[in-house]
């Protein structure tokens, strides 16, 4: 799957009102179609009499009517429910993980149910005719909405059980690392990625005209054109930076194709308000790092959400040892068409533990379980450029303790783990 459409299916995701507007599509589609099969004696005497609708357009109409009044009225509440649960979870976790309770199908379908559940109800309703005007009742349509009505009493039960469980903070980090798993999958390699680390000079700069978080980088497309043109083109900017305008983002090489590289440069950033996951690794890193160090502030005070969020990176960093980060250079025929800023080991690990060790300093607990977690992943890493990372945060993990922590049996149980960690 292309880049780019991978950032349009993710921004589609973030519409919490497409699902809705599908399921309402549908009930419109379905109600027609009811009034549609009435007319058709053979499609009613595929079923029995007794499972269809026996009433006569009074009953039809109130039955119909009270459908439709009372599942506008739950589409109402679960749209309420949905929003008490939007700001309990940013007090408690962070304004940035609302875009996960937004993108959650659960949320959207469940009130899309309701709403083309009214719809149908009022399709059909609108058919329905008294003696004056020429009788017709839809039975059929009628037994739907029955069917239907039932289908939403399911719904909301199980919507009800969905947001309860989905606001504790355990779901939210599983839901939040198993993004992590699937972007490290996705934007990782099995073999070392081979190729020279810079660029050559002198290169020509190509500026940006618009702002925004970077959302993706049309990485193909660029290194083709470059190679097409026996250029060479070293990108500034990574997915998840902020673009200012006016800014170089990018520089090529021989500066005489700078002015024909500007569009084609321009047209492979996509630009939003927000970052997203598409090409941005440490996106989900961030999202977990706000819910531990929020878990630590002193409102909350809660080390076990933090502790939660450790053991989810450590069992990341597991399943890493024999994946490999991509490379700064594309090539093409053997040449370097393309150079990057990517994410490395050492910027990864700096994301997932500065900000937790910072905030947890003064807590046991966590600096504690901070240690294991980098000496079970010291365990299990082979690479010796990874284990001096590791090694580098197991020893700022000792410096904060032996500065902060002020009870000496806390103090003397870390700098135990810490002299029972893996030899380098």
């Amino acid at each position: 799957m292309s880049t780019s459409l991978r950032e349009r299916i993710e921004a589609l995701g973030d519409a919490f009102w497409l699902r809705p507007a599908i399921l309402v599509l549908l009930g419109v589609i379905l109600g027609e179609g009811a009034v549609w099969a009435e007319q058709l004696d053979g499609l009613r005497s595929l079923l029995p009499e007794s499972w269809l609708y026996a009433g006569g357009e009074a009953g039809a109409r109130a039955l119909l009517g009270a459908i439709a009044t009372s599942t506008i009225g739950v589409a109402g509440t679960t749209f309420s429910i949905t929003v008490a649960a939007l700001s309990l979870a940013s007090g408690q976790m962070g304004p940035r993980l609302l875009r996960n309770f937004v993108r959650d199908a659960g949320n959207q379908v469940a009130l899309g149910v309701f709403l083309g559940t009214f719809a149908y109800a009022l399709v059909v309703l609108r058919t329905v005719r008294s003696v004056e005007e020429g009788t017709f009742v839809p039975h059929l349509g009628v037994t739907s909405a029955l069917l239907l009505a039932l289908v939403c009493v399911g719904t909301l039960t199980w919507f009800v059980h969905h947001i309860a469980s989905g606001i504790n903070v355990e779901t939210v980090i599983n839901t939040v690392h198993a993004e992590l798993r699937e972007a490290v999958a996705r934007l990782t390699l099995d073999r070392p990625d081979a190729g020279p680390a810079g660029a050559p000079l002198p290169a020509c700069p190509v500026t940006a005209e618009q702002s925004g978080y970077l959302r993706a980088l049309g990485e193909e497309e660029l290194a083709a054109w470059a190679a097409e043109r026996g250029a060479t083109l070293e990108l500034l900017v990574r997915p998840g930076d902020y673009v200012f305008p006016g800014t170089p983002v990018a520089r090529v090489s021989p500066p005489a194709l700078a002015a024909e590289a500007a569009e084609p440069v321009r047209d492979a950033l996509s630009l939003g308000d927000r970052r997203a996951a598409a090409q941005d690794l440490e996106f989900a890193v961030r999202q977990l790092v706000e819910i531990a160090v929020r878990a630590l502030s002193p409102g909350i005070n809660d080390p076990f959400t933090a502790i939660a969020v450790l053991d989810r990176f450590g069992e990341l960093l597991c399943r890493m040892t024999d994946r490999h980060l991509p490379g700064p250079a594309v090539l093409r025929d053997g040449r370097a068409v393309l150079f990057r800023r990517v994410v490395d080991y050492d910027g990864l690990l700096d994301a997932m533990f500065h900000m937790i060790r910072q905030n947890g300093a003064g807590s046991a607990a966590v600096l504690l379980r901070l240690m294991e977690v980098l000496g079970a992943v010291l365990a299990a890493e082979q690479a010796p450029e990874r284990r001096a990372t590791l090694r580098r945060h197991t020893g700022l993990a000792l410096t904060a303790g032996r500065q902060a922590l002020t009870e000496r049996a806390a103090l003397a149980a870390l700098e135990e783990r810490y002299s029972a960690l893996p030899a380098p």
